[in-house]
């Protein structure tokens, strides 16, 4: 369980990951889970990994945006039964709380992490793999794919990394009270009809598309991007009135920035504001 031999101290156009793909072009970066002959299981080291990427991010001005997918028609059939979950009856109880608050900080990395995620979802998205498409700020599936959070298939609670918190605020209480009582999967189908999926796509194009939303949204301005992501967040344990006056303020910072100014010249001009992230 010890931690990644290359933690990420390079810019992340020059990061050569160990445990998946990473390609950095024009601002997007795209991180592909890269297991395909077992449909992309973490392990401790790549939850590990992709910790510390996401942390990264937050001191990269190059990367405006980023995609999420997996590797060989799959998302990620979640925790390694054999590299996760074998050791883990192994533990004491300090080393699985060890663990447990392990995978949590992955979530609160894409979470804290400023810039926009998009998970482009195929095939099989289950368990931990479920998560991590949960936890990330839009979702696009392919024909086909199925979402499961099956903890209770394995004998665990529903209440992993988040999911109690965050997965209500997506589709609602009770469908996410039905997928975490039955850990059943949930079809595309019913992921877009209930608001987990933005739309739904072909497989040979779930990855193009979600990479033609980050290029959309990494040719806004970077700053109210990243502001608009940090106020989704905050704004869930704010009143509205709270929420309001937060927003408020968070406005006013962005009208400080010189890429309100160009939006405004462009306007005056008759022409599409070209912004620069300032």
């Amino acid at each position: 369980m010890s931690r990644p031999a290359n933690p990420v101290t390079v810019p992340l156009a020059d990061y050569s990951p160990h445990h998946f793909l990473l390609v950095v072009t024009d601002g997007v970066a795209t991180v592909t889970l890269n297991r395909p002959e077992r449909k992309n299981p973490l392990t401790f080291e790549s939850y590990r990994e992709l910790t510390d990427f996401f942390r990264a991010c937050a001191s990269d001005d190059e990367v405006k945006v980023i995609v999420v997918t997996g590797a060989g028609g799959n998302f990620s059939s979640g925790g390694d039964v054999f590299e996760i979950i074998g050791p883990l009856v192994k533990m004491d109880t300090k080393g699985l709380i060890s663990f447990t608050r392990m995978t949590g900080d992955l979530v609160k990395a894409m979470r804290a992490c400023p810039q926009p995620i998009v998970a482009a979802v195929e095939g099989i998205c289950a368990g931990a793999g479920a998560i991590v498409a949960m936890a990330s700020d839009m979702r696009l599936a392919a024909v086909g794919a199925k979402v499961a959070f099956l903890f209770n298939k394995v004998g665990l609670a529903g209440c992993d990394m988040g999911a109690c918190a965050i997965l209500p605020r997506i589709i609602g209480q009770s469908r996410a009270s039905e997928l975490l009582y039955t850990g059943r999967f949930m079809t595309a189908e019913e992921g877009e009809r209930w608001g987990f999926f933005s739309r739904i796509v072909m497989p040979e194009q779930v990855l193009a598309q979600a990479q033609i939303l980050a290029r959309q949204i990494a040719d806004g301005p970077t700053f109210a991007n990243t502001m608009t992501k940090r106020m989704l967040a905050m704004e869930w344990a704010m009143s509205v009135e709270e929420a309001i006056e937060a927003e408020a303020i968070a406005q006013a910072l962005c009208m400080t920035t010189a890429d309100f100014k160009r939006a405004f010249d462009a306007f005056a001009n008759k022409v599409k504001p070209v912004f620069q992230g300032n």
